[in-house]
């Protein structure tokens, strides 16, 4: 049986699959398109398809997740403003970078290894980053204002080379350090092909130094214009499947809500632990692609597939494990107060 051209096994798959995506994308600002576009290709949708809709997913989930973040005052416009320029200056460098490895015969290469090293080490630094707050915690250390802004974010803010740009979240950045963050992010947006949300929302909580719910809304905000222009080229060139960017929004709908309202739920430590195991097994998975690609392999193909959706399918249960026990001990703890005061 087919509805919309989809045996009913792809349908569902595209619906909860969409679903899973979002709820990361919500929680982490990330546009999922590293997740969207090898499956896509998994299932023998050409490139240009796989891309296209990828990216046509990503400006409809951003659009969702800004409005979530948005009612709970986790997006600061004037920074995602001059990120999205400084972005798209880098992105076009980047591409045109892209182009002169092209003609040295090099471009597959350092971009599979550029994939690797920047997943891996972004996914190193925050587990680091997570014992050393649960180091803190031991030894009673809990100075709630600095835990919002890592100490390398508060030695970047401590240097004020004007102009400075007074955050929404609290703080100032010096305009050099925005645009040195946000044009770097976008070059190797446009050098490694992807939205850049994986490294954008780093390098926004790092970097500048604003509040981690802060980094996840302005990343996903900074993003959602980008997302808009690539889903038009593609669009133009009829590289966009709507069914399936159709099915895939339906599910992210609901998961995009819920992953940007668990960001004032779930504790920051378990967010670091969370994104840090998700980067590490990403990178592994896409070592093993382009291991395979090496060998001629098609084996570890199917294995770096598997790491690289199923470590997401697995950090999004525990996510959507840390909603429902959080509601589960709010439900518990109001039903004694409405008996009492009966």
């Amino acid at each position: 049986m087919e509805i919309l051209g989809l045996s009913l096994t792809l349908l569902v798959l595209f619906v909860s699959f969409g679903f899973m995506v979002g709820v990361l994308f919500g929680f982490f600002g990330m546009g999922g398109s590293f997740l969207i576009t090898p499956t896509l290709l998994l299932l023998d949708y050409p490139a240009s398809v796989a891309i296209g809709s990828g990216l046509a997913f990503y400006f409809g989930t951003s659009v969702i997740a800004v409005l979530k973040h948005y009612d709970v005052g986790q997006v600061d416009y004037k920074l995602g403003a001059i990120l999205f320029v400084v972005l798209s200056i880098g992105i076009e460098l980047g591409s045109r970078l892209v182009f002169g490895l092209e003609a040295l015969g090099v471009a597959n290469l350092v971009t599979g290894v550029a994939y690797v090293v920047l997943l891996g080490g972004i996914g190193a630094l925050f587990l680091r980053r997570a014992a050393n707050l649960e180091d803190e915690d031991d030894t009673g250390d809990e100075d709630v204002d600095d835990d919002d802004i890592p100490a390398i974010g508060q030695k970047i803010q401590s240097y004020t080379v004007p102009p400075m740009i007074s955050l929404t979240s609290g703080g100032r950045a010096s305009l050099w350090t925005i645009s040195g963050a946000g044009g770097s992010v976008g070059l190797v947006s446009g050098l490694i092909g992807v939205g850049g949300g994986f490294i954008r929302m780093p390098a926004i909580y790092y970097l500048i130094g604003t509040p981690l719910t802060a980094a996840v809304g302005t990343s996903l905000f900074a993003g959602l214009f980008s997302g808009a222009f690539g889903t038009f080229t593609y669009g133009m060139s009829g590289s966009v499947d709507l069914t399936v960017v159709s099915l895939l929004l339906v599910g992210s709908a609901l998961g995009a809500r819920i992953g940007s309202a668990a960001t004032t739920i779930v504790e920051e430590d378990d967010v670091i632990v969370y994104f840090g195991l998700m980067m590490v097994l990403a990178s592994l998975g896409i070592g093993l692609s382009e291991l395979a690609n090496w060998l001629g392999t098609s084996a570890l193909d199917l294995v770096s597939v598997f790491l690289l959706v199923g470590s997401s399918f697995a950090v999004a249960l525990m996510i959507l494990y840390q909603v429902v026990k959080t509601a589960g001990g709010d439900d518990a703890g109001a039903q004694p107060a409405a008996d009492g005061g009966d």
